[in-house]
Protein backbone atom coordinates (compact mmCIF):
# COMPACT_ATOMS: atom_id res chain seq x y z
CA UNK A 1 0.00 0.00 0.00
CA UNK A 2 0.96 3.62 -0.35
CA UNK A 3 1.85 3.41 -4.06
CA UNK A 4 1.38 6.64 -5.99
CA UNK A 5 -1.61 6.38 -8.32
CA UNK A 6 -0.77 7.58 -11.85
CA UNK A 7 -2.96 10.10 -13.62
CA UNK A 8 -5.56 8.62 -15.94
CA UNK A 9 -4.79 8.89 -19.63
CA UNK A 10 -0.99 9.35 -19.41
CA UNK A 11 -0.06 6.03 -21.05
CA UNK A 12 -1.65 2.65 -21.57
CA UNK A 13 -2.41 0.62 -18.48
CA UNK A 14 -0.87 -2.77 -17.87
CA UNK A 15 -4.17 -4.03 -16.45
CA UNK A 16 -7.73 -2.72 -16.67
CA UNK A 17 -10.39 -4.62 -14.73
CA UNK A 18 -14.14 -4.05 -14.90
CA UNK A 19 -16.84 -5.20 -12.53
CA UNK A 20 -17.76 -5.89 -8.96
CA UNK A 21 -16.70 -3.66 -6.09
CA UNK A 22 -17.86 -3.21 -2.53
CA UNK A 23 -16.94 -3.52 1.11
CA UNK A 24 -16.23 -6.87 2.76
CA UNK A 25 -17.44 -7.10 6.37
CA UNK A 26 -15.62 -10.15 7.71
CA UNK A 27 -16.01 -11.71 11.17
CA UNK A 28 -13.22 -11.80 13.69
CA UNK A 29 -14.79 -14.85 15.39
CA UNK A 30 -14.43 -18.01 13.30
CA UNK A 31 -16.23 -21.32 13.40
CA UNK A 32 -19.58 -19.73 14.31
CA UNK A 33 -22.52 -18.36 12.33
CA UNK A 34 -23.05 -14.63 11.87
CA UNK A 35 -25.64 -14.63 14.64
CA UNK A 36 -22.84 -15.46 17.09
CA UNK A 37 -20.22 -13.04 15.76
CA UNK A 38 -19.45 -10.09 18.05
CA UNK A 39 -16.92 -8.08 16.02
CA UNK A 40 -16.12 -7.51 12.36
CA UNK A 41 -13.50 -5.75 10.26
CA UNK A 42 -14.08 -4.04 6.93
CA UNK A 43 -11.95 -4.43 3.80
CA UNK A 44 -12.06 -3.37 0.18
CA UNK A 45 -13.71 -6.17 -1.79
CA UNK A 46 -15.31 -7.40 -4.99
CA UNK A 47 -13.70 -9.84 -7.41
CA UNK A 48 -12.66 -7.43 -10.17
CA UNK A 49 -11.48 -4.96 -7.54
CA UNK A 50 -9.34 -7.59 -5.82
CA UNK A 51 -7.76 -8.61 -9.13
CA UNK A 52 -6.88 -4.97 -9.83
CA UNK A 53 -5.31 -4.64 -6.37
CA UNK A 54 -3.40 -7.90 -6.81
CA UNK A 55 -1.99 -6.79 -10.17
CA UNK A 56 -0.96 -3.46 -8.69
CA UNK A 57 0.87 -5.26 -5.88
CA UNK A 58 2.98 -6.94 -8.58
CA UNK A 59 4.06 -3.51 -9.80
CA UNK A 60 1.65 -2.99 -12.69
CA UNK A 61 -0.12 0.19 -13.72
CA UNK A 62 -3.70 -0.76 -13.04
CA UNK A 63 -7.15 0.82 -13.35
CA UNK A 64 -10.62 -0.27 -12.26
CA UNK A 65 -13.87 0.45 -14.12
CA UNK A 66 -16.84 0.28 -11.76
CA UNK A 67 -19.51 2.29 -9.93
CA UNK A 68 -20.35 2.88 -6.28
CA UNK A 69 -23.18 4.44 -4.35
CA UNK A 70 -23.13 8.09 -3.33
CA UNK A 71 -22.25 7.25 0.25
CA UNK A 72 -19.48 6.83 2.79
CA UNK A 73 -18.59 3.33 1.62
CA UNK A 74 -18.25 4.67 -1.91
CA UNK A 75 -15.78 7.25 -0.64
CA UNK A 76 -13.96 4.49 1.23
CA UNK A 77 -13.55 2.52 -2.02
CA UNK A 78 -11.89 5.50 -3.73
CA UNK A 79 -9.51 6.00 -0.81
CA UNK A 80 -8.64 2.32 -0.56
CA UNK A 81 -8.00 1.99 -4.31
CA UNK A 82 -5.65 4.95 -4.26
CA UNK A 83 -3.83 3.52 -1.24
CA UNK A 84 -3.26 0.32 -3.22
CA UNK A 85 -2.01 2.21 -6.27
CA UNK A 86 -5.05 1.44 -8.42
CA UNK A 87 -6.27 4.30 -10.60
CA UNK A 88 -9.82 5.21 -9.52
CA UNK A 89 -10.46 7.69 -12.37
CA UNK A 90 -13.00 5.31 -13.94
CA UNK A 91 -14.90 4.70 -10.69
CA UNK A 92 -18.04 6.84 -10.55
CA UNK A 93 -20.94 7.21 -8.15
CA UNK A 94 -24.54 6.49 -9.10
CA UNK A 95 -27.55 7.95 -7.29
CA UNK A 96 -29.91 5.51 -5.66
CA UNK A 97 -28.54 2.09 -4.72
CA UNK A 98 -25.97 1.97 -1.93
CA UNK A 99 -22.43 0.68 -2.24
CA UNK A 100 -22.68 -3.09 -1.72
CA UNK A 101 -21.47 -4.85 1.39
CA UNK A 102 -20.67 -8.54 1.69
CA UNK A 103 -20.60 -10.62 4.85
CA UNK A 104 -19.07 -14.06 5.19
CA UNK A 105 -18.84 -16.83 7.74
CA UNK A 106 -15.49 -18.51 8.30
CA UNK A 107 -15.39 -22.27 8.87
CA UNK A 108 -11.85 -23.33 7.89
CA UNK A 109 -10.56 -25.08 5.93
CA UNK A 110 -13.20 -25.19 3.21
CA UNK A 111 -16.54 -23.60 4.18
CA UNK A 112 -16.95 -19.83 3.73
CA UNK A 113 -20.60 -18.90 3.12
CA UNK A 114 -21.09 -15.49 1.50
CA UNK A 115 -23.98 -13.08 2.02
CA UNK A 116 -24.25 -10.39 -0.65
CA UNK A 117 -26.20 -7.17 -0.01
CA UNK A 118 -26.57 -5.96 -3.61
CA UNK A 119 -30.33 -5.67 -4.09
CA UNK A 120 -32.37 -4.67 -5.98
CA UNK A 121 -29.31 -3.82 -8.09
CA UNK A 122 -25.70 -2.98 -7.29
CA UNK A 123 -24.08 0.19 -8.64
CA UNK A 124 -21.40 -1.89 -10.42
CA UNK A 125 -24.18 -3.35 -12.59
CA UNK A 126 -25.14 0.17 -13.67
CA UNK A 127 -21.99 0.71 -15.75
CA UNK A 128 -23.12 2.41 -18.97
CA UNK A 129 -21.67 1.61 -22.39
CA UNK A 130 -21.42 5.28 -23.40
CA UNK A 131 -19.35 6.09 -20.29
CA UNK A 132 -16.65 3.45 -20.78
CA UNK A 133 -12.97 4.47 -21.10
CA UNK A 134 -12.74 2.63 -24.40
CA UNK A 135 -9.21 3.81 -25.18
CA UNK A 136 -7.88 2.50 -21.87
CA UNK A 137 -9.70 -0.80 -22.35
CA UNK A 138 -8.50 -1.19 -25.93
CA UNK A 139 -4.85 -0.45 -25.14
CA UNK A 140 -4.46 -2.29 -21.81
CA UNK A 141 -1.91 -5.09 -21.66
CA UNK A 142 -4.54 -7.21 -19.89
CA UNK A 143 -8.27 -6.52 -19.86
CA UNK A 144 -10.09 -8.47 -17.12
CA UNK A 145 -13.87 -8.91 -16.98
CA UNK A 146 -16.12 -11.28 -15.03
CA UNK A 147 -19.30 -13.20 -15.73
CA UNK A 148 -21.08 -11.33 -12.93
CA UNK A 149 -20.99 -8.22 -15.10
CA UNK A 150 -23.16 -10.02 -17.66
CA UNK A 151 -25.96 -10.77 -15.21
CA UNK A 152 -27.96 -7.55 -15.66
CA UNK A 153 -28.34 -4.53 -17.89
CA UNK A 154 -26.91 -1.98 -18.51
CA UNK A 155 -23.67 -3.68 -17.40
CA UNK A 156 -24.16 -6.52 -19.89
CA UNK A 157 -24.32 -4.17 -22.88
CA UNK A 158 -21.34 -2.23 -21.55
CA UNK A 159 -19.24 -5.40 -21.38
CA UNK A 160 -19.97 -6.34 -24.97
CA UNK A 161 -19.30 -2.77 -26.09
CA UNK A 162 -15.89 -2.93 -24.38
CA UNK A 163 -15.03 -6.23 -26.07
CA UNK A 164 -16.08 -4.82 -29.42
CA UNK A 165 -13.72 -1.88 -28.92
CA UNK A 166 -10.86 -4.15 -27.86
CA UNK A 167 -11.28 -6.51 -30.79
CA UNK A 168 -10.16 -9.76 -29.12
CA UNK A 169 -6.68 -8.48 -28.48
CA UNK A 170 -4.26 -10.80 -26.67
CA UNK A 171 -4.77 -11.15 -22.90
CA UNK A 172 -8.48 -10.34 -23.00
CA UNK A 173 -9.56 -12.35 -19.96
CA UNK A 174 -12.98 -13.61 -18.88
CA UNK A 175 -13.17 -14.73 -15.26
CA UNK A 176 -16.00 -17.28 -15.35
CA UNK A 177 -16.94 -16.18 -11.79
CA UNK A 178 -20.45 -17.70 -11.76
CA UNK A 179 -22.54 -16.67 -8.75
CA UNK A 180 -25.96 -18.37 -8.92
CA UNK A 181 -27.66 -15.78 -6.71
CA UNK A 182 -27.06 -13.12 -9.39
CA UNK A 183 -28.90 -15.03 -12.13
CA UNK A 184 -32.52 -16.06 -12.70
CA UNK A 185 -31.35 -19.52 -13.82
CA UNK A 186 -28.13 -21.23 -14.93
CA UNK A 187 -29.30 -21.41 -18.55
CA UNK A 188 -29.31 -17.61 -18.77
CA UNK A 189 -25.73 -17.48 -17.51
CA UNK A 190 -24.69 -20.19 -19.97
CA UNK A 191 -26.17 -18.21 -22.85
CA UNK A 192 -24.35 -15.01 -21.91
CA UNK A 193 -21.05 -16.77 -21.24
CA UNK A 194 -21.33 -18.46 -24.61
CA UNK A 195 -21.69 -15.06 -26.28
CA UNK A 196 -18.79 -13.64 -24.25
CA UNK A 197 -16.36 -16.44 -25.13
CA UNK A 198 -16.43 -15.28 -28.74
CA UNK A 199 -14.73 -12.04 -27.64
CA UNK A 200 -12.00 -13.18 -25.23
CA UNK A 201 -8.65 -14.93 -25.51
CA UNK A 202 -8.27 -16.25 -21.95
CA UNK A 203 -10.90 -17.99 -19.80
CA UNK A 204 -10.38 -18.79 -16.10
CA UNK A 205 -12.74 -20.76 -13.88
CA UNK A 206 -13.31 -23.66 -11.55
CA UNK A 207 -15.13 -26.85 -12.50
CA UNK A 208 -18.62 -25.60 -11.60
CA UNK A 209 -18.03 -22.42 -13.59
CA UNK A 210 -16.79 -24.45 -16.56
CA UNK A 211 -19.98 -26.50 -16.43
CA UNK A 212 -22.03 -23.29 -16.74
CA UNK A 213 -19.76 -22.00 -19.51
CA UNK A 214 -19.33 -25.08 -21.69
CA UNK A 215 -21.26 -27.93 -20.05
CA UNK A 216 -18.17 -29.79 -18.80
CA UNK A 217 -16.82 -30.41 -15.30
CA UNK A 218 -13.97 -32.76 -16.22
CA UNK A 219 -10.94 -30.44 -16.36
CA UNK A 220 -9.47 -31.85 -19.57
CA UNK A 221 -12.78 -31.81 -21.42
CA UNK A 222 -13.60 -28.36 -20.06
CA UNK A 223 -10.27 -27.03 -21.34
CA UNK A 224 -10.90 -28.64 -24.73
CA UNK A 225 -14.36 -27.09 -24.92
CA UNK A 226 -13.07 -23.63 -24.05
CA UNK A 227 -10.35 -23.89 -26.69
CA UNK A 228 -12.97 -24.98 -29.22
CA UNK A 229 -14.83 -21.73 -28.46
CA UNK A 230 -11.78 -19.84 -29.68
CA UNK A 231 -9.90 -18.88 -26.51
CA UNK A 232 -6.12 -19.14 -26.67
CA UNK A 233 -5.61 -20.08 -23.02
CA UNK A 234 -8.01 -22.06 -20.82
CA UNK A 235 -7.33 -22.24 -17.06
CA UNK A 236 -9.34 -24.74 -15.02
CA UNK A 237 -8.98 -24.64 -11.25
CA UNK A 238 -9.46 -28.05 -9.62
CA UNK A 239 -9.54 -27.36 -5.91
CA UNK A 240 -7.27 -29.79 -4.01
CA UNK A 241 -5.99 -31.23 -7.30
CA UNK A 242 -4.33 -27.98 -8.31
CA UNK A 243 -4.83 -26.23 -11.63
CA UNK A 244 -4.77 -27.11 -15.32
CA UNK A 245 -3.95 -24.71 -18.14
CA UNK A 246 -4.16 -25.50 -21.84
CA UNK A 247 -3.36 -23.85 -25.14
CA UNK A 248 -3.61 -25.47 -28.56
CA UNK A 249 0.06 -26.50 -28.28
CA UNK A 250 0.63 -27.10 -24.59
CA UNK A 251 -1.07 -28.52 -21.51
CA UNK A 252 0.26 -28.04 -17.97
CA UNK A 253 -1.01 -29.21 -14.58
CA UNK A 254 0.54 -28.07 -11.33
CA UNK A 255 -0.25 -29.18 -7.77
CA UNK A 256 -1.49 -26.82 -5.08
CA UNK A 257 0.81 -25.14 -2.58
CA UNK A 258 0.12 -26.33 0.99
CA UNK A 259 -1.09 -23.79 3.55
CA UNK A 260 -3.23 -23.68 6.67
CA UNK A 261 -6.37 -22.14 5.22
CA UNK A 262 -8.02 -19.31 7.16
CA UNK A 263 -10.35 -17.95 4.47
CA UNK A 264 -10.35 -19.20 0.88
CA UNK A 265 -12.55 -16.44 -0.53
CA UNK A 266 -9.80 -14.18 -1.92
CA UNK A 267 -7.43 -16.82 -3.22
CA UNK A 268 -8.95 -16.92 -6.71
CA UNK A 269 -8.54 -13.17 -7.10
CA UNK A 270 -4.93 -13.36 -5.95
CA UNK A 271 -4.47 -16.13 -8.52
CA UNK A 272 -6.02 -13.81 -11.14
CA UNK A 273 -3.77 -10.86 -10.38
CA UNK A 274 -0.72 -13.12 -10.45
CA UNK A 275 -1.92 -14.63 -13.74
CA UNK A 276 -2.04 -11.10 -15.18
CA UNK A 277 1.52 -10.56 -13.96
CA UNK A 278 2.81 -13.76 -15.54
CA UNK A 279 1.11 -13.05 -18.86
CA UNK A 280 2.56 -9.53 -18.97
CA UNK A 281 6.01 -10.84 -18.12
CA UNK A 282 5.81 -13.40 -20.93
CA UNK A 283 6.63 -16.35 -18.67
CA UNK A 284 6.21 -19.96 -19.73
CA UNK A 285 2.92 -21.54 -18.70
CA UNK A 286 4.25 -23.67 -15.85
CA UNK A 287 5.97 -20.70 -14.23
CA UNK A 288 2.78 -18.64 -14.52
CA UNK A 289 0.68 -21.32 -12.86
CA UNK A 290 3.12 -22.04 -10.03
CA UNK A 291 3.45 -18.33 -9.28
CA UNK A 292 -0.32 -17.81 -9.35
CA UNK A 293 -0.94 -20.85 -7.14
CA UNK A 294 1.41 -19.56 -4.46
CA UNK A 295 -0.13 -16.08 -4.61
CA UNK A 296 -3.53 -17.66 -4.03
CA UNK A 297 -2.21 -19.74 -1.15
CA UNK A 298 -0.83 -16.70 0.64
CA UNK A 299 -4.24 -15.02 0.59
CA UNK A 300 -6.05 -18.23 1.60
CA UNK A 301 -3.92 -18.28 4.74
CA UNK A 302 -5.32 -14.89 5.83
CA UNK A 303 -8.75 -13.51 6.70
CA UNK A 304 -8.96 -10.59 4.29
CA UNK A 305 -8.72 -10.40 0.51
CA UNK A 306 -7.47 -7.06 -0.86
CA UNK A 307 -5.09 -6.18 1.96
CA UNK A 308 -3.64 -9.70 1.86
CA UNK A 309 -2.58 -9.58 -1.80
CA UNK A 310 1.16 -10.40 -1.90
CA UNK A 311 3.97 -8.66 -3.71
CA UNK A 312 6.03 -10.52 -6.29
CA UNK A 313 8.90 -10.74 -3.83
CA UNK A 314 6.69 -12.47 -1.26
CA UNK A 315 5.52 -15.00 -3.84
CA UNK A 316 9.04 -15.68 -5.10
CA UNK A 317 10.28 -16.23 -1.55
CA UNK A 318 7.62 -18.91 -0.99
CA UNK A 319 8.32 -20.49 -4.38
CA UNK A 320 12.03 -20.75 -3.67
CA UNK A 321 11.36 -22.96 -0.65
CA UNK A 322 8.56 -25.04 -2.19
CA UNK A 323 9.39 -28.72 -2.52
CA UNK A 324 6.86 -29.94 -5.10
CA UNK A 325 4.66 -32.54 -3.39
CA UNK A 326 4.20 -36.10 -4.56
CA UNK A 327 0.58 -36.12 -3.32
CA UNK A 328 -2.18 -33.48 -3.32
CA UNK A 329 -2.44 -30.96 -0.51
CA UNK A 330 -5.31 -28.74 0.60
CA UNK A 331 -6.34 -26.28 -2.04
CA UNK A 332 -4.46 -23.28 -3.37
CA UNK A 333 -6.32 -22.55 -6.58
CA UNK A 334 -9.56 -22.77 -4.61
CA UNK A 335 -13.07 -23.28 -5.84
CA UNK A 336 -14.80 -20.18 -4.42
CA UNK A 337 -13.86 -16.51 -4.47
Amino acid sequence: MGTTTPAAGDTAYDVVAIGRTGVDIYPLQHGVGLEKVRTFEKFLGGSATNVAVAASRHGHRTALVTRTGQDAFGRYIHEALRDFGVDDAFVSAVPGPPTPVTFCEVFPPDDFPLYFYRYPIAPDLLIEADELPLGAIRDAGVYWATVTGLSQEPSRAAHFRAWQARGRRAHTVLDLDYRPMFWAEPAEASEQVGRALAHVTVAVGNREECEVAVGETDPQRAADALLERGVELAVVKQGPKGVLAATRDERVEVPPYPVDVVNGLGAGDAFGGALCHGLLEGWDLRRVLEFANVAGAIVASKLECSTAMPTSAEVEERLSSFDRPAAPFATVAEEAR
